[in-house]
Parts: structure tokens; C-alpha cells; sequence
């Protein structure tokens, strides 16, 4: 062997054996600035070889590592010298797990960003504090690697091994921090995260989730400077130790969005819905005076009626087949017609009737409607069957139209000259709202006797109004789908608010085989949330009466307080003329209501009824008419 040529490297060795002995001996400087070169060297070398081993996309997140490489080791070393405290300058042992805790940090961005080839956000203090190597003894340097892996691979447990997440872990307490920081879910008044128990790792995944969006749209909205790097490196190792369960849970949210998809896109399941509601009233009246006639100066009674508890049940079943149509079916049974209340009884020509005791069928159930609804376009609506009413479509009003609710005399709830043929018939109606906006027009027509398909001189016609039968004493019907009786209406509404509604009116048909037709105007406006007015008016032209061509007129006004009181609850007072003609009678009737409608609760409703009836039956020579009825709505 020929020693000479080794000693040089005899001479170097026992060179930088000498200085680091001397270092050690002065404060190990000299050791440390060889140390400091040799990692840098050594590091500059790896640089090398990692660029030749990593694809380009991998480069930059390469090159970003090189200090926090150096930076690393640092860590790493004083972490165990923290922990091992034989091996040179102590410190706590909280300091120790600090350290512990950034390097797992590091060394989990590290491999993430080299695997996937991503840019790592790496904080400042990583990539630009000194690279200080502490001294430490030889020996201690050759015995780092050993030591050191209890500490990295012993001392906390990896997140993936865990079942379940437990707020002790570091996962828990790194996206709770993440959470309250970044406003990420607000469960409580205090918009704070309370996590104080374990959940389950997709559980956990979930919220983690929360977290990446929030995150994400702060990036996106270029506020970065409101997340720090350390949060960024947190998450990164969260992804990490998640990935099985975020990408399930994208999964699940994929499946779910394509279910959902699915079932609008299919929609929809046959539905039908039942609603129940049923009217009991007790009511009671009289009149001053010795007798009541009608029109005609026929006596009515001489004897005030009794007072009586009449009814009125409703069970309402609507299908839909599309979700956007609309199957309707009533059945429905009532107390003993207009005679059941007083006001019915003592004045029954011009709608003076509780609405709610005059509709068919009486004393047996049946059904009040049939028909089916669908929107052959986006704006239109569509209905038709056998059984329609021409007031389910046209001449509504939100604060006098439904007898059950607000108004209950028959001429102050809808224009009594528009509309003769009051019941019900085979038909249709279309409701129009162009790009739904201010304007609604609407079209309906009714025939009441429209499943009859032969004349008939029958003394009575179903579904006309009961003056019908004065001004056409010799009672003729064609019957049929288009014969008489029949109307057919047209109205345009014009609603430039909820505060504002005005709606116009023709109306033409036969009833008793004569020819009618009229105009009507609907009004309401709502002066604040309290208050609102309301009324209508009628005008109409009847052919060959019992006294000769008339045009009545018709008009009601009124003003509704509505939560008088208290919330929810409903009022008005109105005042109306039903039909106007110097043909028929001397005087002109007047009718005058007033309710308060109060709310029991969500489904029961009692309302006390004031009716004053003036002049009834357009005679002079009849008392005033005052009744009072006391209603009970139960709906369901």
C-alpha cells in the first residue's frame, strides 16, 4: 500500500479533525461555518440530481424547497436536541413538540408538492431565516439519524390510522382554528365553531371541504394577502392525510348533484293533496215593519224567522300528474240552501243571501268541482271541465271575494249584474300574464247546463241567479254545451303592485234564452299595510224582460282594516246598490255589512257579521232588514 498517496487525505482529515476540535474548544464557530458549507454543498448536489429525476411541472416546486430544505434540517436537529438533552443546549419540551409539529409541516408539504408537481406556499420565515446550523459534538451528529426517527415517526400518530377524529388530535384542532379564522361555518348566534367532540373522518371531511372553498373564493377574489402561508401549509397537509375522504365525498356530492339533475329532469311523481275546510254559522235576524214583499209586491212573511245554525263542508282533493297541472275534484254539502239564514230568507233577489249557504249541493254531498288545469306555455294557464264557476276566475278582489273569509253577502263579494249565470257548468278559462308582468288577461266561458242536451220548459234552470226568474217569469232553456244558459267573460287586470289593482270587464250570454250583456270595472288600493279601498261597478243591458229592455247599474265600495288588533286578523265595512232600475220597484235596495274576522289559530277562525239591508228588494214600503251571524271556519 503505498501510504503516501493517502496522505493528503490523511493530511485534510487530520486538518479538519484539528479545527473542529479547536471549534469545539471557541464556542464551535469554526465547526459550524464547515457545517453550514458542507449542507449547502451537499444540498446543491441533491438540487442537481432532483432536477434530473422530477418532471418540469415539479421543477419550480423543486427549486422553492432548496432553503426550505436547509431549513428543515435545521429543524430537525434542534428538535432532537431538544428532546435528547445529552446532546448539547436544552430547551422545554413544549418548545420541542413546537418544533416537532412545524417539521412534520414541512416534510408533509414537501412530499406532496414533489409527488404532484404543485407550487407549495411555503411561509416566509422558512424560506428566508438564517441558515444556522447549532453546534454539536461529533459524536452527536453520527447518532442524529437514529435518535431522531422515535421522534418523527413515534411521537404522533398519523390522522389516516385513526377511525374517527377526536378533538385531542391535531387535524381537530387545526381546522377549528382554520374555521373561527375564516368564518367557514357559523352554527351558533356568535357565528363561532364549537368543536368539542369526536366525528367521523367523512364527517370531518366534510368541514374540511367548507374550509378549501372558503379559502379558494378568497383566492379567487385576489384578497391572498388575507390568508397566511402557515394556514396555506396547514391545509395542504389536511388534503394530504384526507384525500381518501374528500374524494369520496366528491363523490357522494357528484352522485347526489346527478340525482338531483335526474329529478328535475323527470319530475314527477303523481301527488294528490287533500284540504278540508268546513263553515258553521249562526245566524239570526228581523225586519221592522208588518210584512216584506218582493219585486213584484209579493208578500214574503209577515213573521220574523227564527235564528238557525246553518253549515257548509268542503273536502278539496287536487292531483297533480306533472307538477305543473293541476287536477281539482270538490265534494261538497251545505245546510238547506238560501233559506237557511235570515237575510236569504227575507230579501232572496238581490243577493243579499250568505254566499256560503246559497251553493249547491244541498243537504247531500257532491261535487262542486271538476276540472283540470296545465300551462301549454310558459305565460298561460289553461282549465276546462264540467264543473267550473265563472267567480274561481274572474272578479276577484283580495279584500271582498271570498265568503268564508271576509264578506260574506252575496252582492258585496262579486258584481251582481256581470255575472247571471252564478253556478256551476261545463266550461273553460285561460289566464294570460305576458312575461309576467303588469298586465293579465283573462277568458272564461260557463254553460250551467251543458250535460243536458234537449230544451226543457222547466219552471227551473240550474246555475243562474235568482233574479233570472223575475225578470223571465216563462222559463225557456235551450241547454247544451253552447246553449242557453250560457256567459262567456273577458277581463284585462292591470296590477302595477300588490298596492294597486284594476281590472275591466265585458260580459255576454243568455240566461232563459234572452240575450244580456255588461261592463265592469274592479278596483282596490291599498293606502299602507292597515288600511286599504276597494270597490266595483256594473253595467248592464237585460233584453225583453217581464219589464221590458233594462240596464241596471251596480256599485259597492268599501274599506278593509287588515291585523286590526292583532296579526293575521281580517275587517272591513262596505256598503252597495245590487241592481239599479226604475222598472223594478219604487226605492233602491241598499245592502251595508260588517265583519271582524279573528284568527283562534291557524286553522280556526271566528268572525262576528253586521247586515243591514235598506230598502229591500228595491220596495219603500219594506222595513230594514238587520241580521247577525257568528262564523266558525275550520280548515285543515
Amino acid at each position: 500500500m503505498n501510504l503516501w498517496h493517502y496522505l493528503p487525505n490523511f493530511y485534510l482529515v487530520g486538518t479538519l479533525s484539528f479545527l473542529c476540535l479547536l471549534a469545539v474548544d471557541n464556542s464551535n464557530l469554526v465547526v459550524a461555518k464547515i457545517s453550514e458549507k458542507t449542507a449547502l454543498e451537499s444540498f446543491l448536489a441533491t438540487d442537481i440530481e432532483l432536477q434530473k429525476e422530477i418532471s418540469p411541472t415539479a421543477l419550480k416546486a423543486g427549486k422553492a424547497l432548496e432553503k426550505v430544505q436547509q431549513r428543515e434540517l435545521f429543524l430537525l436537529e434542534k428538535a432532537a436536541r431538544c428532546k435528547f438533552k445529552d446532546m448539547g443546549t436544552f430547551c422545554s419540551e413544549d418548545r420541542a413538540n413546537e418544533l416537532h409539529l412545524h417539521t412534520r409541516k414541512l416534510l408533509a408539504s414537501r412530499q406532496k408538492g414533489i409527488a404532484g408537481g404543485d407550487f407549495i406556499h411555503i411561509s416566509k420565515e422558512a424560506i428566508s431565516a438564517p441558515f444556522d446550523f447549532p453546534t454539536t459534538s461529533v459524536q452527536a451528529r453520527e447518532d442524529m439519524p437514529r435518535q431522531l426517527t422515535p421522534i418523527l415517526e413515534g411521537q404522533v400518530t398519523s390522522v389516516s390510522q385513526l377511525k374517527d377524529v377526536q378533538p385531542s388530535d391535531w387535524a381537530f384542532d387545526a381546522l377549528q382554528s382554520l374555521i373561527e379564522r375564516y368564518g367557514v361555518i357559523a352554527g351558533y348566534p356568535d357565528n363561532t365553531f364549537r368543536g368539542n367532540k369526536a366525528m367521523t373522518r367523512y364527517e370531518f371531511a366534510a368541514a374540511l371541504n367548507a374550509c378549501l372553498e372558503q379559502i379558494n373564493e378568497l383566492v379567487a377574489q385576489g384578497t391572498m394577502s388575507s390568508v397566511s402561508q402557515d394556514d396555506l401549509v396547514i391545509l395542504q397537509r389536511l388534503q394530504v392525510e384526507f384525500a381518501s375522504e374528500l374524494g369520496t365525498l366528491q363523490g357522494r356530492v357528484d352522485k347526489l348533484e346527478a340525482h338531483t339533475s335526474f329529478l328535475e329532469a323527470n319530475q314527477f311523481s303523481t301527488t294528490t293533496k287533500l284540504t278540508g275546510l268546513v263553515v258553521l254559522a249562526l245566524t239570526g235576524g228581523g225586519f221592522s215593519g208588518d210584512r216584506i214583499i218582493d219585486v213584484t209586491g209579493r208578500e214574503i212573511t209577515t213573521e220574523n224567522p227564527n235564528a238557525t245554525l246553518l253549515y257548509r263542508a268542503t273536502l278539496d282533493l287536487t292531483t297533480s300528474f306533472s307538477g305543473t297541472d293541476l287536477l281539482t275534484i270538490w265534494m261538497e254539502i251545505g245546510s238547506n240552501g238560501p233559506d237557511d239564514n235570515a237575510a236569504g230568507f227575507l230579501e232572496p233577489s238581490f243577493g243579499s243571501v250568505l254566499d256560503y249557504s246559497a251553493k249547491p249541493p244541498v243537504e247531500q254531498f257532491g261535487l262542486s268541482r271538476l276540472h283540470y288545469t296545465f300551462s301549454p306555455l310558459k305565460d298561460v294557464k289553461v282549465s276546462f271541465g264540467p264543473l267550473i264557476a265563472l267567480t274561481d276566475y274572474v272578479d276577484s278582489n283580495s279584500y271582498a271575494n271570498v265568503s268564508f273569509s271576509d264578506f260574506s253577502t252575496q252582492a258585496l263579494i262579486n258584481n251582481y249584474i256581470l255575472l247571471p249565470v252564478q253556478g256551476l257548468g261545463g266550461g273553460a278559462a285561460v289566464t294570460w300574464k305576458p312575461g309576467n308582468g303588469a298586465f293579465t288577461a283573462r277568458a272564461a266561458y260557463v254553460a250551467s247546463t251543458a250535460n243536458e242536451p234537449s230544451s226543457s220548459n222547466s219552471s227551473f234552470v240550474r246555475g243562474i241567479f235568482p233574479l233570472g226568474y223575475i225578470l223571465y217569469p216563462n222559463a225557456r232553456s235551450d241547454r247544451g254545451l253552447f246553449q242557453d244558459p250560457y256567459q262567456g267573460v273577458v277581463e284585462l287586470e292591470y296590477a302595477l303592485s300588490n298596492t294597486f289593482k284594476l281590472r275591466l270587464q265585458y260580459t255576454g250570454g243568455s240566461i232563459l234564452s234572452e240575450r244580456f250583456d255588461a261592463l265592469g270595472a274592479n278596483l282596490e288600493l291599498a293606502l299602507s299595510e292597515r288600511i286599504a279601498v276597494f270597490g266595483r261597478y256594473g253595467y248592464g243591458n237585460y233584453k225583453n224582460t217581464a219589464f221590458g229592455d233594462i240596464n241596471p247599474s251596480y256599485w259597492m265600495a268599501g274599506i278593509a282594516f287588515p291585523d286590526l288588533f292583532v296579526p293575521g286578523a281580517k275587517s272591513g265595512i262596505a256598503v252597495g246598490q245590487p241592481f239599479i232600475a226604475n222598472e223594478l220597484g219604487n226605492a233602491t235596495q241598499t245592502n251595508i255589512e260588517a265583519f271582524y274576522n279573528f284568527p283562534v289559530s291557524n286553522n280556526i277562525r271566528i268572525t262576528p257579521i253586521l247586515q243591514v239591508i235598506v230598502n229591500p228588494a228595491n220596495q219603500e214600503d219594506n222595513g230594514t232588514i238587520i241580521t247577525g251571524t257568528l262564523r266558525t271556519v275550520f280548515s285543515f
